[in-house]
């Protein structure tokens, strides 16, 4: 796990948490407490109850909550050895944290933190008294497997918020009610983009006609960019042999989230639903040996794939079953891994810019040594982790390092993305491999004429096109920039006898590459102009006697209002301006 930046901010959540904890155990004697950790603006805990905590009790728990700050209890930390604390748990009928002690390594030092009567299990660090924890809001409950894990227990888990003053209290609410205003699963079903059914199966989208046009205007702009840059698009099945996946790691690796295998009638050979796109690629790069004259080789393809994920984690397009990355792995000569690293460094940097979300950080993802989890040797690691820190101080990007974070088989590189909300998403990633290729015994002739090891780089700008998707509804509201929207231009004839005119224009429109529909529908021009704007239609075009006669079409902006009339040659040359922005 990366190393967690403890902060005042950080200590101030951690006792909130604490104190909530506490005021449940005063509401509902009997409660069973798990963890209650601080997380990106707030906090939860976790809770184990005769009967859940329901939305309703909130209030309740929040007053006992502001009870216990106004008795200010002095919060003391102490520390016991193993066999104390196990005991100490045990008498307060506390058997999830008997088992975290008993899960703690040989050594480890184990504390426990003290409010009045109240204690808890933690590591801290914590602030002085509950006195200085003054302004929070618990926001949601939700259902929480103990440990994550389906085969364990449901518990309660009570999410809230903390922070310094009533002032950055109230800013992160209405912060929270914006977002709810901007929710993407809201918004994807008024603007017609997308769908969730139960009869096609949990956490697996249907694109609905303008979520598809959605999703190739943005397939589009990114294969024209990879044809710019070299690339070669390659297609690959959705199923593949599970001795393919046994053999790049995933099969172990991912476990957890592959979906059952399947089974030949015929041969008895099992197959896995495509969780990687990755070891079809490198199949397809060992299909004939190579020169290094033809590195970098660099395969792409939009590749549809499926992990299974917990039913309860499944959140609109954010997390799905089934999802599509913009996936990409090029094989490079050793000589080549920085310059080619620093290349897709700049095309997701220009990606984040042309989808208008420039507010990000850098964060390096290594391997835990102590972790099992990662293949290959030590000088392999250190060769690939080496090179990115490389790379990223040359591009003179601040960054910090996250141990833990790593890929199986290698380093990479994630673009941390705040949105108009100042919500953090993790999207685009890079990583460097020298694993792989070894696993699969990869080999170029190199200028010597001896065979060679490539090196692989795993990238998405997008990361998952969905989420990516998700985000961008969430941080535009649904109102895309021009190049972007399903749908460009709406044309509104005013009557009927300017049909045939409006007909015209949406042909023209159409020809000059624009998204543009015709809605002649019997309705007032009033109402038609409403339900657009409601759709957020970027530019409207209100066509009655005068631009018949004129030959002129009249330009109505969202957010700008009327802009006047223009003929249509005018108005073409305005949206080719529009698309570039």
């Amino acid at each position: 796990m990366s190393e967690v930046v403890h902060d005042e901010l950080y200590d101030l959540r951690h006792s909130t948490a604490h104190l909530m904890a506490q005021a449940v155990g005063e509401l509902f004697p009997g409660v069973k407490y798990a963890i209650g950790p601080p997380i990106e603006d707030g906090f939860y805990y976790d809770f184990d109850l005769p009967r859940p905590i329901r939305e309703e009790d909130l209030a309740a728990i929040e007053e006992r909550m502001l009870e216990i700050s106004a008795r200010d209890l002095t919060i003391v930390r102490q520390e016991l050895p193993r066999e104390e604390a196990v005991k100490l748990e045990a008498d307060l009928d506390q058997p999830y944290k008997v088992e975290l002690i008993n899960d703690l390594p040989e050594g480890e030092v184990i504390s426990f933190y003290r409010q009045g009567e109240w204690v808890d299990l933690c590591r801290g660090p914590h602030v002085p008294s509950t006195g200085k924890l003054k302004h929070f809001k618990l926001l949601h409950t939700a259902g929480a497997y103990w440990r994550g894990s389906e085969k364990n227990k449901m518990l309660t888990r009570v999410y809230g918020t903390a922070w310094f003053s009533k002032a950055d209290l109230e800013d992160y609410l209405n912060r929270v009610e914006e977002a709810k205003k901007r929710d993407h699963r809201i918004l994807g079903r008024e603007l017609g983009l997308f769908m969730f059914s139960e009869e096609v199966g949990k956490g697996l989208p249907l694109w609905l006609p303008k979520g598809a046009t959605l999703r190739d205007t943005l397939i589009d702009f990114m294969k024209a960019e990879q044809l710019k840059r070299g690339y070669q698009g390659v297609v690959t099945p959705n199923i593949g042999s599970s001795k393919l996946y046994e053999k790049s790691g995933h099969l172990v690796t991912y476990r957890s989230k592959l979906y059952p295998l399947m089974e030949d009638p015929e041969s008895g050979e099992t197959y896995v639903l495509k969780p990687m796109n990755c070891p079809h690629h490198i199949m397809i790069y060992a299909n004939e040996l190579h020169s290094y004259r033809e590195l970098p080789i660099r395969l792409a393809e939009f590749g549809t794939v499926y992990r299974y994920e917990q039913s309860g984690e499944l959140t609109g397009m954010l997390r799905v079953r089934g999802f599509t990355q913009d996936d990409s792995h090029l094989f490079v000569t050793p000589e080549q891994l920085g310059e080619e690293f620093k290349g897709v460094v700049d095309l997701m940097l220009y990606t984040l810019k042309r989808l208008g979300l420039t507010d990000y950080r850098v964060r390096i993802g290594i391997r835990d040594p102590k972790d099992s989890k990662y293949i290959g040797s030590d000088e392999n690691w250190e060769a690939a982790q080496k090179a990115i820190i490389d790379a990223v101080e040359e591009l003179g990007m601040a960054y910090e390092i996250a141990e833990g974070d790593a890929a199986f088989y290698g380093p990479k590189l994630d673009l941390l993305v705040r949105d108009a909300l100042r919500r953090e998403w993790q999207m685009g990633t890079v990583q460097v491999d020298y694993n792989l290729p070894e696993r699969f015994e990869l080999e170029y002739i190199g200028e010597d004429g001896q065979r060679h090891r490539p090196i692989m780089i795993h990238r998405a700008p997008f990361g998952s096109l969905d989420r990516m998707i998700g985000l961008l509804v969430e941080h535009y509201a649904g109102a895309f920039p021009f190049w972007l929207a399903p749908q460009q231009i709406a044309i509104i004839p005013i009557s009927d006898r300017h049909h045939a005119y409006a007909e015209q224009v949406n042909v023209a429109l159409r020809e000059a590459g624009f998204r543009s529909a015709l809605d002649s529908r019997n309705e007032k021009m009033g109402k038609r102009i409403r339900e657009n704007e409601m759709q957020k239609v970027p530019v409207m075009l209100v066509l009655g006697d005068r631009d018949v006669e004129n030959n002129t079409v009249s330009v109505r902006r969202r957010g700008e209002g009327d802009l006047g009339a223009k003929t249509l040659e005018e108005a073409i040359a305005y949206f080719k301006e529009l698309s570039a922005q």
